[in-house]
């Protein structure tokens, strides 16, 4: 079984509590002895898998298998080309350089419903939306990486996995995946074709 979940800002990818104010995935109802696959923070939003199927943990998230996943990041200030070519050709994190990826300024700009607690906002501050396609999924990686290159993220939604994406699924709301819409979410991976 293979889940889709459009997971709420200030909801934890798991289910019992870490002792945070934060809601966890016990909240929405999902079949017994599900997992997510991969994490998004407490203050990240968008597209998480579950699964009971433990193998799948590794085709969806090892980088060897080239999985991308697609994240929006509202940032500050209007990045430049040259700004978002240094996040395409990877940025130097904790010692660590990320792998290459795509990133490239939204436009036009999408609509996105406020998200309670509002983001800050900064009157004098321009921001944008930007995307940025990734492989490998560190630890905060791509609010690191904005940061990194002078534009912090101020909200992070993913918004699909590999051709998978968040269409028609409401903000909370999960739904089981068709065969089809599983070989999306495997799509362009290196270990799709065993999916």
């Amino acid at each position: 079984m293979l889940i889709a979940f459009n997971k709420p800002y200030g909801v934890i990818s798991q289910f019992t509590p870490d002792g945070s104010r934060h809601r966890t995935l016990a909240e929405f109802g999902f079949p017994p002895d599900v997992y997510p696959i991969g994490r998004l923070d407490a203050e990240s939003e968008g597209l998480l898998l579950l699964s009971d199927e433990p193998f799948l943990n590794k085709k969806l998230l090892a980088p060897e298998n080239a999985h991308a996943r697609t994240y929006w990041a509202q940032v500050e200030r209007i990045p430049t080309a040259e700004s978002l070519a240094g996040l395409q050709r990877g940025v130097l994190l904790a010692g660590h350089a990320t792998l290459p990826c795509r990133a490239w300024l939204l436009d036009p700009q999408p609509f996105i419903p406020p998200r309670n607690p509002p983001i800050r906002f900064r009157k004098n501050v321009p921001d944008c939306w930007i995307a940025l396609s990734l492989i490998e999924g560190k630890n905060h990686q791509v609010r690191r990486m904005t940061a990194a290159i002078g534009h912090p993220t101020l909200r992070l939604i993913r918004v699909r996995i590999g051709e998978l994406d968040l269409e028609g699924l409401a903000t909370g709301h999960w739904r089981e995946l068709s065969p089809g819409e599983r070989a999306r979410a495997f799509a362009g991976s290196r270990a799709g074709r065993a999916a």
